[in-house]
C-alpha cells in the first residue's frame, strides 16, 4: 500500500526485531491515516535532499518498541516518527543541519549517530538533539553537535 509518492506502508512498518521475536507490528486504520501524513511530510524532506530516503524505522507496535529498548512516550508508536538515513546525500549530521536550514517544521529533529530521527505533530516543539551512547545508556544534549 502506498501512503505517498515514495513511501510505502510496508517499509514504514518493516521490522526485524518484530520479524525476529514473531511480533506483530500492524497498524489499525487511524495509525495508517496518522502515517499517510507521516510519509508526505517526509516527501518534504526527501524533495529538499534531492535523493531517495531509506526508512530504517518508522512505526512501532507497543510491543515491537518495547522489544527495541524504545522509549515508553516514542511518537514511532503513534506514526509520527521515522529514523532514516539519506547517503546520497550525505552523513546523518548534513541531513540534519540540511532539514535545519529548510522551512520544514519538525516535532523532533535527532541526531542518532548514524542515521536522523525526525518526528512531526500538530503542535511542534522544534525540539533538536543530539544522541550520545555510552556503556549501554543513551544521553541527549541540545543542538546537533
Amino acid at each position: 500500500m502506498k501512503l505517498s509518492e515514495h513511501f510505502s506502508l510496508e517499509e514504514f512498518t518493516a521490522s526485524e526485531t518484530a520479524a525476529r521475536k514473531g511480533l506483530d507490528n500492524t497498524p489499525d486504520a487511524e495509525i495508517i491515516e496518522v502515517l499517510k501524513t507521516t510519509a508526505a511530510r517526509m516527501e518534504e524532506v526527501r524533495s529538499l535532499l534531492s535523493v531517495p530516503i531509506t526508512v530504517l524505522s518508522g512505526f512501532r507496535s507497543v510491543k515491537v518498541n518495547s522489544a527495541v529498548g524504545g522509549s515508553a512516550t516514542s511518537q514511532h508508536c503513534k506514526g509520527e516518527a521515522v529514523d532514516f538515513i539519506a547517503p546520497g546525500f550525505g552523513t546523518p549530521q548534513e541531513v540534519c543541519r540540511a532539514i535545519l536550514d529548510s522551512t520544514i517544521d519538525f516535532d523532533q529533529l535527532i541526531l542518532e549517530g548514524s542515521w536522523t530521527h525526525i518526528s512531526f505533530s500538530d503542535d511542534p516543539r522544534s525540539s533538536i538533539l543530539t544522541a550520545r551512547f555510552s556503556n549501554g545508556k543513551t544521553t541527549y544534549t541540545n543542538g546537533i553537535s
